[in-house]
């Protein structure tokens, strides 16, 4: 087993000690979607040491040009900004000094719009590589609305990257996607054909 290999099962077992990756249970992903596995982001960014720890050890696995190239991380804020932040900075440090500074950009949610970018990052990312991050990745329709943004705002996408990644993209942006932990989900269900509603199990609460 070489050493990715290692890294990944790892946090595998990290994730699922830490109850940070939940199993078996009935969860309501927000999106119109049920399933049987969810990444907790609360359980996962309440103590700063730990998301330093998994964006280390994510930043491992990026390729090293990639590590070079990045100019811009930017993630949504429904789960992904506190990571991207973090990979900002972590990236800084594992390039020269004379290296110019990696970015951060939030992507908004309004619940009535969807995504969106301030005026403000949008003057960030023209003419920038971006690099997506987000804690877990389940159809990857959220990477592929942020991707959309950033090329409205001139920006190029180099890859995307999560913690979790559900293996059940449905959303395929033609760019490398690096994940820490892989875990073949059990299946996602639209809500309206859930098999756990019909059975009357209920949403799982934490």
């Amino acid at each position: 087993m070489d050493r990715r290999e290692e890294i990944r099962e790892k946090a595998l077992r990290d994730l699922q000690q830490s109850e940070v990756l939940m199993l078996g249970g009935h969860f309501d992903y927000g999106n119109g979607y049920h399933g049987r596995e969810y990444l907790n982001p609360h359980q996962l960014f309440r103590h700063p040491s730990m998301i330093w720890r998994f964006a280390q050890d994510l930043l491992d696995l990026l390729p090293g040009d990639l590590v070079q190239r990045t100019e811009v991380v930017a993630g949504p804020v429904t789960g992904g900004a506190l990571l991207a932040h973090t990979l900002a900075g972590l990236l800084d440090s594992r390039r020269s000094l004379t290296h110019p500074p990696c970015v951060f950009a939030p992507f908004n949610y309004d619940p009535a719009g969807g995504f969106t970018l301030r005026a403000f990052y949008r003057r960030e990312l023209e003419g920038r590589r971006v690099l997506l991050a987000d804690d877990v990745r389940n159809t990857g329709e959220t990477f592929a609305r942020c991707a959309a943004l950033v090329r409205e705002a001139g920006g190029t996408v180099a890859a995307t990257a999560e913690i979790y990644d559900r293996g059940e993209t449905l959303a395929d942006l033609g760019v490398p996607n690096i994940a820490l932990a892989e875990y073949r989900a059990e299946g996602t269900f639209k809500a309206r054909e859930c098999p756990m509603c019909r059975e009357g199990r209920p949403i799982t609460r934490f």
